[in-house]
């Protein structure tokens, strides 16, 4: 089977070859997936075609209600077994981009959905968006699934997962990689991570967990600082608090607990030791009972050059990260990964999904201790490890999915990769929206290997790209060394015309840093 083709609009059609006439000037304009002597023909996507009103009904050959059916049951008249499928991903950031980006380079990927998606992903043609329809409601996302015989659905963001709709997708029969929500906790709720660490012997940073404001800092003022303060529950990526005097702490302690500034998710604080050392990225897929690690990663949560200013949700990443070694990382899978793993399925609640571990390499020990879990792919550390994946993403979750991890092992590229982040002016404070994006095709092209991932834009009734975020683009670009990736990402930078936006120019300082400190050794 040849298959050259991965999102679909509105219509499809299956066509005995020898009887259209004018195959070769259809084709010109048309993807094709050849089964023997059929052609399965899907139309490439317009900007407008079904990001607007979603999916319009239309019928598929011989009756078939989906993609899937129809793609298997041809492959399955060829003598083919391989299994297809159809995605859904729940999200519409960089992170989501960058897994319709690898999904459409899945042979077994028949179609990707992105709900609600952004206009790069649409552009791009990675995947068909489907602005309208409300993830938050898990009856909804079901009869779409139901509708368009979706066999996998793959949750990006924090929201949905900790909202529980992994859980009603998985008891409604749909194939979802992404926690439940009582899994999901890891995330949703520091002081769920930090008394797991407790029980199972997890390294973490020494910790205490308050509701009243008197006694946090009693506590604080007890251990004295630099000392850290973190909202417990989610506060989209704003609820730490790195404070270096008692006061900044006393501060963050009355923002959460006396004023509110978080809601719900700073009514509980956990106060726990500053750890020094450099932080990492480390991610493993689980299956509920296994799990098998990602390539390393490393971003840079500092808003200005040299990590100075205010924590973002990530400026620019690169993968592999000198730091985690193989001894670090099978350390950190011993250590850190299976032990929680082991504990949450001894709590009841099995952890299907990507464990993403920020850790910190303590400078007194060399030893990783876990700082925080995140129950999805990072942001920007996803728009690395996709580009530089081989293997077959949708099977590969699939299997995670399945409980089937074990003997699974994954392939990839042998060189690194960098992202640098573009943000609106302001952020992460207050930015201004609707500032037009220009050179965005010139910039994919200037040199070899790079990748535009949008997180936040839209277009305008002139058909320009505008920033509707805070981070915006990740500009992505795969090198034979960091040094090559670097300059490939930095150039096409360069190329982007757009005023309203600005970047850190030393994306992947800490790993050129370690490189040369390595090679002098």
């Amino acid at each position: 089977m040849a298959c050259i083709s991965s999102n679909i609009e509105t219509s499809v059609g299956v066509f005995e070859s020898h009887h259209h006439r004018s195959l070769r000037s259809f084709v010109s304009i048309h993807r094709q997936c050849i089964f023997g002597n059929s052609v399965f023909f899907v139309r490439p996507l317009r900007l407008n075609s079904v990001f607007r009103h979603g999916p319009r009904e239309h019928p598929l050959s011989n009756g078939y209600r989906s993609f899937s059916a129809a793609f298997n049951s041809i492959a399955s008249d060829n003598g083919m077994p391989e299994e297809r499928v159809v995605v859904l991903v729940i999200g519409g950031g960089g992170r989501e981009h960058a897994i319709c980006y690898a999904l459409k380079r899945s042979p077994s990927c028949d179609a990707i959905f992105c709900a609600p998606g952004n206009a790069g992903i649409t552009s791009a043609g990675d995947a068909t968006c489907i602005s309208d329809l409300d993830i938050l409601d898990s009856s909804a996302v079901i009869s779409f699934c139901q509708k368009w015989g979706v066999g996998l659905v793959v949750v990006g963001p924090e929201a949905p997962l900790v909202a529980g709709l992994a859980n009603d997708l998985v008891k409604a029969g749909i194939p979802t990689f992404g926690p439940s929500s009582e899994a999901a906790a890891l995330e949703g709720s520091k002081n769920f991570m930090k008394n797991l660490c407790d029980k199972y012997g997890i390294p973490t940073a020494k910790y205490q967990t308050f509701t009243d404001p008197s006694a946090a800092k009693k506590y604080i003022k007890e251990q004295g600082a630099p000392i850290v303060v973190k909202a417990d529950g989610l506060a989209a990526g704003k609820g730490v608090v790195v404070a270096f005097t008692l006061e900044e702490a006393y501060e963050a302690v009355d923002s959460m607990l006396v004023k509110g500034v978080f809601g719900s998710a700073g009514c509980r604080v956990v106060v726990e030791e500053f750890l020094e050392g450099e932080e990492a990225s480390f991610f493993a897929l689980v299956d509920g009972e296994n799990a098998i690690p990602l390539e390393s990663a490393q971003d840079h949560k500092r808003v200005g050059d040299g990590d100075t200013g205010p924590n973002t949700g990530g400026m620019g990443a690169y993968s592999p990260a000198p730091i985690l070694t193989k001894e670090l990382q099978s350390l950190v899978m011993e250590s850190i990964i299976l032990p929680t793993v082991k504990g949450m399925s001894d709590e009841g609640c099995k952890f299907v999904g990507v464990l993403y571990a920020g850790l910190m390499i303590e400078k007194k020990s060399g030893l990783p201790k876990l700082i925080e879990y995140n129950v999805r792919f990072g942001d920007p550390e996803c728009q690395v490890l996709m580009v530089r994946l081989e293997s077959d993403l949708a099977q590969v979750l699939l299997a995670a999915c399945r409980g089937e991890l074990s003997g699974v092992s994954l392939n990839w590229s042998s060189g690194p990769a960098m992202v640098v982040v573009m943000a609106s002016n302001g952020y992460p404070g207050t930015y201004e929206k609707g500032t037009v994006i220009q050179n965005l095709e010139e910039a994919e092209q200037v040199v070899p290997s790079v990748k535009i991932f949008h997180a936040g834009t839209a277009v305008d009734s002139d058909g320009n790209f505008i920033a509707t975020g805070g981070r915006v683009l990740g500009v992505t670009a795969k090198g034979k060394d960091l040094e090559e990736a670097r300059d490939r990402a930095y150039q096409a930078v360069e190329e982007i015309n757009w005023q309203g936006g600005f970047y850190r120019r030393d994306i992947g300082w800490r790993a050129l840093l370690h490189k040369q400190s390595s090679a002098k050794s």
